[in-house]
């Protein structure tokens, strides 16, 4: 990295998880190097074709969006330096880190096996924190990770990981999921109203540019 005065400071991407309740990060997960690509879906909710000509130009909500991307891990730097925690589980810490965002916690998965011993009828679905994914102030969303697979590609003499790769699968989740209360939900609206100040800002092109006089 260049260290020019006038060099502009790396953002990272990464992820931050939220205390469902009171709306306070909980922990920050920036990527170690930050993708060079990042996939985009959007899958529109359209009414469908129903035959309904009135339902024709009709949404029923904010289209699925779902993101990939593939991010470098890399531990080199920091058995360099001998940093210990590298030096003792190689990437084990960095990986994990991103796992247990798929988990639940040790603690709701016994506390769910003596609810079940003591025979409760009805066990509520375990609630994790809400996960942001965080690519630059203009993209702050809430998501779910819905793919996740790691390719170890180095290993140390006690055979720890030193060199991964993790590739992402997260979907969007918008007020359909949230509602409007919810801090997810106002972070997507957010990003919703930030798209179209966005969009707002390119410049409308003329119909003459697409060989047409008028329509």
């Amino acid at each position: 990295m260049t260290t020019f005065p006038g060099s502009p400071r790396l953002i990272k991407g990464g992820i931050v998880l939220i205390d469902p309740e009171s709306g306070t990060a909980i922990r920050t997960i920036p990527l170690q190097y930050n993708p060079d690509t990042l996939s985009r879906t959007l899958q529109v909710k359209g009414i469908g074709d129903s035959g309904d000509r009135s339902q024709a130009l009709r949404l029923k909500g904010p289209p699925v969006e779902t993101i990939k991307l593939d991010a470098e891990m890399d531990a080199i730097d920091q058995l360099e330096v001998a940093d210990g925690t590298a030096t003792e589980v190689g990437l084990h810490a960095q990986l994990a880190a991103l796992e247990i965002l798929v988990y639940p916690t040790s603690g709701q998965l016994q506390a769910n096996n003596s609810l079940a011993a003591a025979g409760t009828l009805e066990i509520a679905p375990m609630e994790l924190p809400l996960t942001l994914f965080i690519w630059s102030k203009n993209r702050i969303l809430p998501v779910r990770i819905t793919d996740f697979s790691v390719t170890e590609e180095a290993f140390d003499p006690s055979l720890n990981p030193i060199r991964a790769k993790v590739s992402l699968g997260m979907r969007v989740l918008s007020v359909d999921d949230l509602g409007f209360s919810n801090k997810g939900g106002s972070l997507f609206m957010t990003y919703l109203q930030n798209k179209e100040r966005l969009a707002s800002r390119s410049k409308s092109g003329a119909l003459g540019t697409l060989g047409i006089s008028g329509i």
